[in-house]
């Protein structure tokens, strides 16, 4: 893949690009809702988009993502890390409107599905856990609302 091709895969992203003040559930948590803070930012070239994630809960890692073509791959994805020292790889396809993560790693599944709000204002995301190869089950929701003024 050219790095032309890669940017222009990357297009639709610019969607993403800005502050975001975030709301989460998980299952683990019963009704609490947990705030936090998301930004997505290009890294130079528009190649590369980096998402840094905090939560305001001890037990919800903080993270930081790099999303874009892997050098020697023709697809999209995302390398995570986080502050428990996980490191993941998901495959990710992305329509501006629609972003879908997913992982299909063994004993651990995941998927995720995050959708844009028509105003560009709301993405609202889904995440489900696959554990051990016992069926998807629900596991982090969370509604990011656009920060004009950062997060």
């Amino acid at each position: 893949m050219t790095q032309e091709d890669a940017k222009e895969l990357m297009e639709p992203f610019g969607a993403l690009v800005g502050d975001w003040a975030t709301e989460s559930t998980h299952p683990a948590f019963g009704d609490t809702v947990v705030p936090g803070r998301v930004r997505f930012e290009w890294l130079a070239g528009e190649r590369f988009l980096i998402e840094r994630a905090e939560n305001d809960h001890p037990e919800l890692p903080d993270s930081l993502s790099v999303i874009g073509v892997m050098e020697g791959d023709e697809e999209l994805s995302m390398q995570y890390f986080d502050s428990r020292g996980v490191h993941r790889i998901y495959q990710v396809s992305f329509d501006g409107r629609e972003l879908r993560l997913w992982r299909d790693a063994p004993g651990f599944a995941q998927r995720i599905t995050i959708t844009l709000s028509d105003d560009g204002s709301t993405l609202t995301g889904t995440s489900e856990l696959n554990e051990n190869d016992q069926g998807f089950r629900d596991d982090l929701a969370s509604t990011y609302r656009r920060s004009p003024w950062g997060a």
